[in-house]
């Protein structure tokens, strides 16, 4: 059975969550539509040739468009290739593009999408668990720079999202198990049954044939949604918006620029979750309890929650170029209490160096 969500705000769309919902891709194509145009990761070719029989059609033509694998096709590089490749195939503004694969594969393609023509429709097909309980959805679509990650990007929902649960059985497990980092997220900043979904048996939940797969999706979409809806493009300002799906992303994403991109998303952002929840503990907002049920649920489904110690100089000054910063103002995403999400602003040198302690190794 298809599960809807529905993300609000400026530009609705649907996010539509269960087995077999890749069926449902040609009912959300538009009869104007003439060209289709599917971005797709190496891994995943199978599906993408499926997409595009299904969308064959004779007043319609579909071009399959393969990218580099994981975040080496999110460059200035690859973006240019696929602008010309659009232009050749006489791409208008009531065309449509389709991302399918990872993160990596959604967010370029959105980007593309959002800069083509200043704006075309994409519908993303995430074929991982992070790309589809994060990276697809919010419409937030970007790449990356030597300087790091998402430096260049554009906010561009799309037309539709669709989660082919089905589609998980052949993602590998250390992949699936990096993406349970985004579910275990959401868990802390708004939802804790999903904590407990984990808690009650991690090794279901490292597997797509978990009894919990589906519930753990659509929980996890569900807090995407909410907090999308109220503030798709990251205001600044004093109040708390879309900044909180942050949490863990300020250190994960210095370690991901670090290693060039070598580890996984969900990896980083792990070791990101630990970071923060000890920098609230250090800073005096988080008691040590709820401080360390971030360490114990995620090495309980086989993530990492250390980095080297000599790390530290190098990610402190990554971290002074994430998106959160302001100024010369380091902001971090942390808790007061499992579901309460506040911004720590300029923290002491001290408390960032004790927090990392924590995490090194």
């Amino acid at each position: 059975m298809t599960q809807v969500v529905r993300v609000g705000g400026e530009a609705p769309y649907d996010v539509r969550i269960g087995r077999g919902v890749l069926a449902e891709l040609d009912t959300l194509v538009p009869a104007v539509v003439r060209r289709v145009a599917v971005l797709h990761q190496p891994t995943v070719a199978s599906v993408a040739d499926r997409i595009a029989a299904g969308l064959a059609a004779p007043n319609r033509e579909v071009s399959l468009f393969p990218l580099p694998d994981g975040e080496a096709a999110k460059t200035v590089a690859t973006a240019a290739n696929l602008w010309d490749g659009l232009a050749s195939a006489g791409f208008t503004r009531t065309d449509l593009i389709i991302g399918v694969g990872g993160g990596a594969a959604t967010d370029l393609a959105g980007f593309v999408a959002a800069t083509w023509l200043r704006g075309v429709d994409v519908v993303q097909v995430p074929t991982t668990l992070a790309g589809m309980v994060d990276a697809a959805i919010g419409g937030k679509t970007g790449i990356n720079l030597d300087a790091g990650k998402n430096l260049v990007g554009a906010f561009h929902p799309p037309r539709a999202v669709l989660c082919d649960v089905g589609l998980l059985a052949t993602v590998p497990p250390a992949d699936y198990a990096a993406g349970l980092a985004e579910v275990i997220k959401t868990g802390f900043i708004a939802d804790p049954v999903i904590l407990e979904l984990v808690e009650a048996d991690p090794a279901a939940a490292r597997t797509p044939a978990g009894p919990h797969t589906e519930e753990l999706i659509v929980r996890s979409v569900a807090v995407k949604a909410a907090v999308v809806a109220a503030d798709l493009r990251e205001r600044i300002g004093t109040q708390l918006g879309r900044e909180v799906l942050n949490y863990g992303h300020t250190l994960g994403h210095a370690i991901e620029r670090r290693e060039q991109y070598r580890w996984r998303h969900g990896d980083a952002v792990a070791v990101g979750l630990v970071f923060a929840a000890a920098l609230a503990r250090h800073a005096g907002l988080l008691d040590d309890a709820t401080a360390e049920r971030h360490r114990r649920i995620l090495s309980a489904v086989g993530l990492p929650t250390r980095y080297p110690k000599e790390a530290w100089p190098e990610l402190r000054a990554a971290m002074a170029i994430d998106k959160k910063a302001r100024g010369s103002t380091l902001r971090f995403v942390v808790l007061e209490a499992i579901g309460r999400p506040r911004i720590l602003a300029d923290p002491d040198p001290a408390v960032l160096e004790a927090a990392y302690a924590e995490v090194a190794e």
